[in-house]
């Protein structure tokens, strides 16, 4: 097992996997994939997360579309929009970019798009699915990491694994796939008492807290496999390139690294592997409307 687990080569793997799946089954189609993006307000890190979500679909012959909206639009111009997408024939996939700006009701939007449309995973009946163990669009974070995982042969049946923070994005969808691949999870959060010794225990460390350079030296051990979720920009005095800020994770990388058994880079790391997940969650969700057999059912978890 590599020591590094490298998602941009994973996830340039998989994007020359789906192109040919595209190119081979869009005349028994009669019709590429769609994705339609919903964007509310001028969040720059959105921005850059919309724009390299449009790039990949480009690469592997996804048609997308940017729906910007402003971010003082009201609910029901954002519900006419999702509900306009619903019912287009050629979009495959609708994604509500997060986070909303505030006032927005978050859990409203996510409940309207149509679940066999929803390429984030994060519907309520996409989520009972997965409690259930049922098929159905996974969320594309954790998604991406078990497909990581599985890339680099890093086994999860039997093994102790900690996740670090509870959200409904990463943390508790996370903790479901590994509980179905027969991990012991442990869900752990910022009200758990003597983290590092609860860390400290894990043969898989997946770290999705939201706060910058969280985890250290003192959080694992020789043998865990970590994942770090977390993408920061903390600000610097302006370098030779006339950057003003730097990227970490929420793992301190450059103290751990050197001790634990393998970590993933930020960036670099999950980061592809969620734009990815969303590629393939796309072209199942192509195949599933067009009448096709599956090509990347292999992929999801």
């Amino acid at each position: 097992m590599e020591s590094l687990l490298d998602g941009k080569k994973l996830a340039s793997a998989l994007e020359l996997r789906l192109k040919k799946d595209i190119d081979d089954f869009s005349d028994v189609a009669g019709r590429r994939p769609g994705l339609a993006v919903i964007r509310v307000g001028e969040d720059p890190a959105s921005g850059v997360y919309v724009a390299n979500k449009e790039k990949a679909c480009k690469r592997v012959g996804i048609d997308s579309s940017v729906h910007n909206l402003k971010a003082d639009s009201s609910p029901e111009e954002i519900l006419g929009t999702i509900n306009s997408l619903n019912n287009a024939l050629k979009i495959d996939g609708i994604l509500l970019q997060l986070p909303l700006p505030k006032g927005f009701d978050e859990k409203q939007l996510l409940k309207a798009i149509n679940p066999e449309k929803d390429v984030d995973g994060l519907h309520t009946l996409n989520l009972g699915r997965l409690i259930k163990g049922e098929e159905g669009p996974r969320s594309c974070t954790p998604a991406g990491i078990m497909a990581l995982l599985r890339y680099n042969n890093i086994p999860l049946e039997g093994k102790n694994v900690v996740v670090i923070g509870r959200s409904i994005l990463v943390g508790k969808p996370m903790a479901l796939m590994l509980q179905a691949a027969n991990a012991t999870v442990t869900l752990a959060h910022s009200k758990t008492l003597n983290l590092p010794e609860v860390t400290n225990q894990a043969d898989l460390l997946v770290v999705a807290a939201g706060k910058p350079n969280l985890i250290g030296s003192e959080h694992v051990s020789e043998k865990t496999v970590v994942v770090d979720v977390g993408i920061h920009r903390i600000p610097i005095s302006t370098d030779s390139m006339g950057k003003k800020f730097k990227l970490c994770g929420d793992v301190r990388a450059n103290e751990i690294a050197s001790k634990v058994r393998a970590i993933t880079p930020v960036p670099g790391g999950v980061g592809p592997m969620t734009v990815a997940m969303l590629l393939v969650n796309t072209v199942d969700r192509w195949q599933f409307h067009c009448g096709l057999s599956s090509t990347v059912s292999d992929l999801l978890p």
